[in-house]
This record gives structure tokens, sequence and C-alpha cells, in this order.
């Protein structure tokens, strides 16, 4: 079989023909940048061809990659199908992402479904041969204990605790344990996924930890991981649920260990997401979301046995996924709009969750309206030219002044890219200064005389005009298109705002 050697590493790989460049690296969980998932559009999985023949270059590869690129030996490794043994040179690394781990968290009156309660077995006699789950149904007054719960119970006589969900048995430990009461909160997000370790005793939350959603592999956005589903009828559903299991898992070892808790003493997991990821949490077929009439397969909550989808926790642990409304409006914004408390506000209150899909809550006077709209990726820095994740060596802020343009980087790196935050900054700046007219439209630089400022920031390509955010370590530069993006990302979420105060009928 050919081989692939992948620099830096210098570490080599069979493959079978017939796949893409970017599915083998991927199948060898090797990173590369792709947010389209290989449908040749976003001009990101960029590699470094060193030896080796390959299919010549295409004309999706001439029009998303520069010339000089195309001279170096750079390739997109989504429209290359090698066929001989190949040493290419990866270009991009897996940064470190920041996600916001803290919000608001309101006063609220605790109400725990996990409850603890410590009771006494004896050990049978010839004379009274009671089994053990008599005894723990007579001394909790219950009626029956669930086979699961009897088939994890392994404990001697004396002491044991009974864990209960919502007066149900669902595991039997020995000894006393009732100090020991762990649950989980997590956020699924598109992009990024949130976990915190909470003490079900108290309500306090004793850890978290986050990282980029796993299923980032197989598209940045919802509607690209519903198509891979597509593609993949035999298996796709499996791996994204896969993909974002695992990633908890992970994240409850994390937790755990930065609190000294195991495990096996946390009894509860509560999940909010947007409907999408929901679906592909739980393994349920998300393709209806993706097409006419989007009808999702569910939209109520759940309250499952966690190792049913194959998350860790302890035995007989629940699983709870929060209701969503519809396919496009989640259980995410239901979280915020509950936690906001929206239905107790007097007056009118939009509450706004600004993503790949925009979703708007208005509270009028109580009374809660809601919509999505498609507001698209450009907010996450997907479809602009230079764009990427807030990651380190992503620009976040942007300001314009006459000593030259002002960059701040997350992780103070070198830029590389520009974010969500960045690209509003920018178009922001290129307003306030002048460079783009209201109409989106960048003004023409031999109106500008070369001693103006601004004269080197704007450079022409053909007759397209870009604006220079820096020229090192690489050239980054803001496009017409990127401005155009802003500019339908902007239009989506304000026709959500109009739908809303139309139906409510509030005049702007």
């Amino acid at each position: 079989m050919p081989k692939i050697t992948v620099q830096p590493a210098g570490k080599s790989y069979e493959y079978t023909v017939g796949k893409t460049l970017l599915e083998i690296l991927l199948a060898e969980k090797i990173f590369v940048d792709n947010p389209c998932n290989g449908k040749g559009v976003c001009g990101k999985c960029r590699v470094k061809v060193l030896e080796g023949n390959i299919p010549a270059i295409c004309e999706t590869e001439r029009k998303l990659l520069k010339t000089e690129e195309l001279e170096a030996g750079i390739r997109l490794s989504c429209l290359v199908r090698p066929e001989d043994d190949l040493e290419i040179e990866l270009l991009g690394k897996e940064r470190k992402h920041e996600v916001l781990t803290t919000g608001y968290i309101p006063d609220f009156t605790f109400d725990c479904d996990i409850e603890k309660r410590v009771i006494e077995i004896h050990k049978p006699t010839l004379s009274d041969q009671t089994p053990w789950e008599d005894q723990i149904k007579e001394q909790l007054r219950m009626d029956n204990i669930s086979f699961p719960a009897l088939q994890s119970a392994t404990f001697a006589p004396g002491q044991v605790t009974v864990v209960l969900h919502n007066g149900e048995v669902i595991q039997v430990e020995e000894g006393d344990t009732s100090d020991s009461l762990y649950g989980g909160a997590i956020y699924i997000g598109t992009t990024t996924v949130v976990c915190a370790l909470i003490d079900m005793h108290t309500g306090k939350e004793l850890a978290n930890a986050s990282m980029i959603n796993a299923q980032k592999h197989f598209g940045l956005d919802v509607l690209t991981r519903i198509t891979y589903e597509l593609e993949h009828p035999l298996d796709g559903v499996e791996k994204l649920r896969g993909a974002i299991v695992e990633s908890i898992n992970d994240m409850i070892q994390d937790i755990c260990g930065q609190a000294g808790v195991l495990k096996e003493q946390i009894y509860e997991i509560t999940v909010g997401a947007n409907c999408t990821m929901m679906h592909m949490l739980l393994g349920i077929d998300a393709t209806p979301i993706g097409r006419a009439p989007y009808a999702p397969m569910f939209v109520k909550s759940k309250d499952i046995p966690a190792d049913s989808i194959g998350i860790h926790a302890a035995k007989g642990a629940r699983l709870y996924c929060l209701p969503s409304v519809s396919a496009y409006i989640g259980a995410d914004i239901v979280a915020g709009a509950y936690v906001c408390e929206l239905e107790k506000e007097k007056g009118n209150v939009l509450f706004i969750d600004i993503g790949t899909n925009g979703e708007i809550v208005l509270s009028s006077h109580g009374k809660l309206l809601c919509c999505s709209c498609a507001a698209g990726p450009a907010l996450e820095g997907m479809n602009i030219s230079s764009g990427m994740r807030a990651a380190e060596g992503a620009i976040e802020d942007v300001e314009i002044t006459e000593e030259g343009v002002k960059l701040k980087v997350i992780g103070d790196e070198p830029p590389i890219g520009v974010c969500g935050s960045g690209i509003l900054a920018v178009v922001k700046e290129l307003l306030k200064s002048g460079l783009v007219r209201k109409d989106g439209a960048f003004i023409k630089k031999d109106k500008l005389e070369e001693t103006d400022y601004r004269y080197p920031m704007l450079q022409l390509d053909g007759r397209k005009r870009e604006f220079i955010m820096t020229e090192s370590p690489e050239k980054l530069l803001i496009t017409q298109g990127d401005v155009r993006q802003v500019q339908l990302a902007k239009g989506a979420i304000l026709s959500g705002f109009i739908a809303l105060l139309n139906k409510a009928g509030i005049q702007m």
C-alpha cells in the first residue's frame, strides 16, 4: 500500500487509494483545519507537498489559493486524491481556544432530583432470611426496586447508601457515602463545549472544563454536519455521537481531577444545546432538521440513563436533556430565557444568542416571542478570507489610527487570522475611518492623497479593493466579500428583530 509521510513529525501512514488527502489525515487523527468538511469552498485545509506525484491543480484550487502558494507546492487536501507515496508538510497546528466558562447565575431555590439515604442491612440467618431487596424496600417504604439497581449492588451487611432519582433507586453503595453527591452541567454549542462539576448538596460549582466541539472534524456548522449524516448513512450518526460523547467523558475526567472527585460519584448530568446538537448527542438522526419542512425528531426533554449513550459516570447516573422549541430554537436559548426570568420583565426586552443560527427572544411585558435567523458563519470566523475561530493568534480587536493599524491578538501571539469579534471590530473601524462607505463598499484608492495615512492601508487586486490589517508574519486582508458577509449577518439579525416587533405590535 502507498504511504504518506507527514512533516514535521516525520511519521508515515499507509492509505487506501481513492480517498482524499483530507480524509486520510483525519482518519489518522491528524489535525487539518477544514471548516467546510471537505466541500472545497473554505480554502483552509492547506498542506504543502514536498515529494510525490499528485493530480494536477484543479480550477477550485486556482480560485482559492494565491499564485505564490501554488508555486510553493501548497494544495487543498480535500481536493487531492493521492495514488503514490507522498511527503507533505502540515501548515497549521491545533491551537488553544478561549472558551467562556462563567456566566450569570441568579438566586434560585435548590431542589435536587438526586438524594442519598443511609440504611442498615442485617446479615441473613436461618431464622431470618429476608432478602436484601426486601430489607431496602421495607426501610424506604417502596414497592419496587429497579433491576439495574440490584444488578450493580455489591455490598456486605451493615450500612449501605441508597441513591434515589425522583424516588426511584438507581444505585446501592456499600457504607455511608452520603457526603459524596455530585452532578454535571454541560453546554454543547456547535463550536464549543463546557462542563461544570456541581456539589448537589449546595449547588456550588466546584470545577469546570471546556474544549472545542470534537465534531469540528465533520464541519464547523450544523448544516455541514447534517450533510455528513446524509452522505454517510451507515455510520454518520454514530460517528457524530461518538465524537461528542468522547469529549464529554474527557471533560468529566478533567473536572473530577480538579476537584478530587471520582466520576462514579456523579449521579446526574444536565445538558443544554441547540436542537441539532441534542440530536447528535443522543445518536438520533438530525437530517430532517436540514431539509424542508425542518421538523426535528423530538423537541421535548429527555431523562435517560447516562450510560445508554456511553457517558461514564456513576452506575445508574441520569442524563437530563433540556427541551427545545423547534428545529432552530433550541434548549440553549430556552435555558437562557429561563435563567434571565424573561417572563417576569415588565417592559420590552430582547434576548439574543448570536451565532451561525441567531436566536432571538422578545419579552413584551412578560409575553415571550421567539424566532431564529440564519446569521451565517461570518461571526464564527468562517467565510471570511482570513477568518478563524477565537484561538491563539486570532485578531480580536482592531483600531485604525494615523500611526497605523493597531491589533489585539488572542494569547499575544503573532496574528494568523481574524475571529468573529475581530471582523466586527475591523468593519466598525473601516466605517469610522471612512475607508468603507455606509453602503459597505470600499472607497476608491485614487480618491485618497498619497500623503493620507489611510493610503497605504488599501491595495488593489485587479479591480478589487482590499484593506491590509497586517503584513507580518503574513499578509492578512479584509476584502469586499468579507464586508458583505458581515452585512448579511447584520441583515439577518435585524430581520429577526423586525419580525418579532411586528408580531408583538411594537413600533420601531
